[in-house]
């Protein structure tokens, strides 16, 4: 944890930096600026759609994943609300649970089983009365079969010829030959001589190499993880049921805190899934102007550290013009988007010992995994369709980067360029923005 928040600090504090910067410049900026950050958005689009490629072929493992990272991305296309995403990651897990433990499959066997078994009994009834109306025939005695000749114990056995193998006895004369008289072939499994070695008619099969599962020691007992998942099911839920009863009745601070707090449970889907919710419930309610959420959206690929330093910025600038500081909002938005994933981390790592082996664990962990991914080609849908600022763009939120083909063509590029050539993502959004700056030198200016 405290490697974590290493890694988080620099990143929190140089987005929480650009955030009292933006904070004081006007309403317009220079069009190269514009043109600056329309190509960073484009590579980081290229990107993240790249991620979730590489992230798509680790979660299909088979047809129905492949279903599930397909309906979670079309899905989340048509919607957004914090509960629909994890609406969406719990259906699938419900999903893989389902088919991995063969339920609707039993269910369909046992109804096709009693299906047989009722078209079976009225298939015998049917039957029971054609056969009353049969005429009755009746069998002579000397007509009957005799029946097969056997073989006494107080005769001898009959003799084998010496040479069976060239001998003319036809398939219905070695039929009556009693069973154990029938010369079997040696085989691997009969009892050798002992005069004769079995490593010298058979060699001595090679064991098979044992592999050994890794197993990780448990840094926290189950009871204490089982303790940290209750606590903070029911935070989620307090915090869900005062949003929903008391709207506009609270104070801002606390809706910046409740609305990183539940965007920040969604840890699955990481930063690109959570970046639609911030626009829908910080740019909504008018917390944050639309210009300065895509300024954000561009500058923090340039920074160090997870996406969710995003949500520091954001929460400086959502508590501007209100009696909280600015670098409380900024904290209070680190703590509420970053609490979430450390407690679920902290709580299943207490059960992980346990949950590991269960096999209903691992098939809604599957689905769930799937799930999340289909989120992130949500992500960069919704990224796509905002990416080109500029003018009345940024005014209006932005606007598809499919509206200029130059923007196309950087999106491209970062894509093609991070698969084929592993090109790094800071390089590639580097050029992106140059790609940016050169677009308005040669189109706009």
């Amino acid at each position: 944890m405290a490697g974590s928040t290493r890694e988080c600090l620099p990143g929190a504090l140089g987005m929480y930096g650009l955030s009292v910067g933006i904070s004081h410049v006007g309403n317009t900026l220079p069009e190269p600026v514009y043109a600056l950050l329309s190509g960073l958005n484009g590579a980081t689009v290229g990107i993240i759609a790249l991620a979730a490629v590489n992230l798509a072929e680790r979660a299909i493992t088979d047809k129905l994943t492949c279903v599930l990272v397909f309906l979670g991305g079309a899905l989340g296309m048509l919607y957004t609300a914090l509960w629909y995403y994890p609406a969406l990651m719990v259906g699938a897990g419900v999903s893989t649970l389902i088919w991995d433990l063969r339920w609707l499959q039993s269910i369909a066997h046992h109804l096709a089983s009693l299906w047989k078994s009722q078209e079976g009994d009225r298939k015998s009834q049917a039957i029971n009365v054609d056969r009353r109306s049969w005429p009755r025939i009746s069998t002579p005695p000397n007509t009957l079969r005799s029946s097969p000749p056997y073989y006494s114990l107080e005769k001898p056995l009959p003799s084998i010829p010496q040479n069976l193998e060239q001998s003319s006895l036809t398939e219905v004369e070695i039929s009556h030959l009693p069973p154990h008289a029938i010369p079997v072939p040696l085989s691997k499994f009969a009892i050798m001589p002992s005069n004769l070695s079995s490593s010298e008619t058979f060699p001595a099969r090679t064991p098979l190499p044992t592999t050994t599962v890794p197993t990780f020691p448990s840094l926290i007992s189950w009871r204490l993880g089982t303790f940290l998942l209750v606590i903070f099911s029911l935070s989620f839920l307090t915090i869900l049921l005062l949003r929903g009863l008391l709207p506009g009745m609270v104070p801002r601070a606390f809706s910046l805190f409740s609305s990183l707090y539940l965007a920040g449970t969604i840890i699955f889907g990481g930063g690109p899934v959570v970046i639609p919710l911030l626009r829908e419930y910080m740019v909504t309610p008018g917390w944050v102007s639309p210009r300065d959420f895509l300024l954000g959206l561009a500058l923090i690929q340039a920074f160090p550290g997870p996406n969710f330093n995003f949500a520091v910025y954001l929460g400086a600038l959502a508590t501007k013009g209100t009696s909280v500081p600015s670098f409380v909002g900024a904290l209070i938005a680190f703590f509420a988007i970053f609490t979430p994933g450390f407690v679920i981390v902290l709580g299943f790592l207490g059960l992980w010992q346990n949950l590991q082996k269960r096999a209903w664990f691992q098939a809604i962990l599957r689905g769930v995994n799937a799930g999340a991914v289909g989120l992130v080609f949500t992500a960069v849908h919704k990224l796509w369709q905002i990416g080109l600022v500029g003018g009345h763009g940024a005014a209006g939120g932005g606007q598809p980067l499919g509206g200029d083909p130059w923007l196309v063509f950087i999106t491209a590029a970062a894509f093609v360029s991070g698969k084929w050539f592993g090109v790094n993502a800071p390089v590639a959004i580097l050029m992106g923005g140059t790609g940016g700056i050169a677009r308005w030198a040669i189109f706009i200016r």
